[in-house]
């Protein structure tokens, strides 16, 4: 069986050993070491990578007789194996999975949260516990009672014991495998049966940073960043938190007030633009219709979007009997519409125009819209509603 490195040294990130075998699988090229620090997936903790003679590992993982099997890149020649781990990936995964297990006591400890999974990812770490909701003031209190065992630069112990001296530890959570277990202990704080790699010590933890929750299979979802995932998320909300700042002209303690009176500010202005809008559009109104006999109202703007044009379109037929084409330039959409006063369908009509012309919509009987690949296409169908709405009238 191969010497499992990653038990017993962690840190090692380089070594020399030899090949015991190769294997070509399903398009695969495979190498199974006598000694090995590549940490294979397995209990939440994702593979290791790096290099066996210079040829990338792509991937570890265990079979069921232990074989430890490293997927390489191509195919390897001769006996001996120069190995190096992706340092900088696994010493975040053993941040990560550190972490998880003194957030999953201090979880514990807090308010008896059982931690029911455990998943570390490439963005996030997860673990998904017992517990309907967490609020802000929960982040606050379980993050300060994390650090305060950071700060404790408490010693990380792993050891192998049998079944019966796992039964006489304060196990968090109760084994389903039988045999020897490998037990991590943060010094007499938290005892975890557990196969994957961690720190020494609390303090190289640096930091816990709980990001959000999510509702998941009746459980919640905890987010959370450890070590240098939770300096670097620190240091980009630092400069985001910062540029914002600089823009609005104000220090950060005043920013969440200077949004505010922006945001009131933002809904007085919106108020006052509908009122203008309302009154343009009765404006229209009446210059469209004064000197007007025909049933039919059409107009095409350069820049008024669909929106303005819908607002046009009510303030017409609000009072007038009128089938009102409206066109917008700069969407290239059209839009017809009536007080059903008239026993067109808008969007049967429209249909027909869209059978002939390239363009895509729909409506009902009242009204229908419609957009067009080409402001060409858009006049010709307006052109074409108007013919055809005349002669059905």
């Amino acid at each position: 069986m191969t010497n499992q490195l990653y038990y017993s040294s962690p840190y090692t990130s380089s070594w020399s050993t030899k090949i015991v075998k190769t294997l070509h699988k399903e398009g695969k090229e495979y190498v199974v070491l006598e000694e090995t620090a590549f940490y294979p997936e397995g209990g939440g903790q994702p593979a290791d990578s790096g290099t066996i003679n210079g040829i990338n590992v792509l991937d570890v993982q265990k079979e069921d007789d232990g074989t430890i099997l490293h997927q390489v890149e191509h195919e390897l020649i001769g006996q001996n194996a120069e190995c190096t781990v992706d340092w900088v990936k696994r010493y975040d995964h053993m941040q990560q999975h550190t972490g998880q297990h003194l957030l999953s006591a201090v979880l514990h400890e807090w308010k008896n949260i059982a931690t029911v999974s455990f998943h570390l990812g490439t963005d996030y770490t997860t673990i998904d516990i017992d517990i309907e909701e967490l609020t802000e003031t929960d982040f606050l209190e379980i993050e300060a009672l994390c650090s305060k065992y950071i700060f404790a630069n408490k010693e990380i112990k792993t050891y192998f014991v049998s079944e019966q001296e796992a039964a006489a530890l304060p196990l968090r959570k109760l084994p389903t495998v039988k045999g020897k277990l490998r037990i991590v202990e943060i010094n007499e704080m938290d005892y975890s049966a557990c196969a994957g790699t961690h720190v020494a010590h609390t303090g190289e933890l640096g930091l816990i940073k709980l990001v959000k929750t999510e509702k998941h299979r009746g459980q919640t979802r905890l987010f959370f960043l450890c070590g240098h995932r939770a300096i670097k998320d620190y240091q980009l909300s630092q400069t985001i938190l910062t540029n914002i700042s600089d823009k609005f002209r104000t220090n950060k303690d005043l920013l969440a007030d200077r949004i505010e009176k922006l945001e009131k500010e933002k809904k007085s202005l919106h108020t006052e633009l509908e009122a203008v809008k309302q009154e343009n559009a009765a404006f229209l109104v009446e210059k469209l219709t004064s000197n007007n006999d025909s049933t039919v109202i059409s107009a095409s703007f350069t820049d008024k979007p669909l929106k303005d044009l819908q607002l046009l379109a009510k303030t017409f037929i609000k009072e007038h009997d009128y089938i009102v084409i409206l066109a917008s330039e700069s969407e290239r959409k059209v839009l017809i519409q009536q007080n059903g006063s008239h026993s067109l369908s808008c969007g049967a009509v429209l249909k027909e125009i869209l059978a002939e012309i390239n363009g895509k919509g729909g409506g009902n009987n009242m009204q229908a819209q419609a957009t067009f690949d080409s402001n060409q296409d858009l006049q010709r169908a307006m052109d074409d509603l108007i013919n055809r709405i005349n002669q059905t009238l």
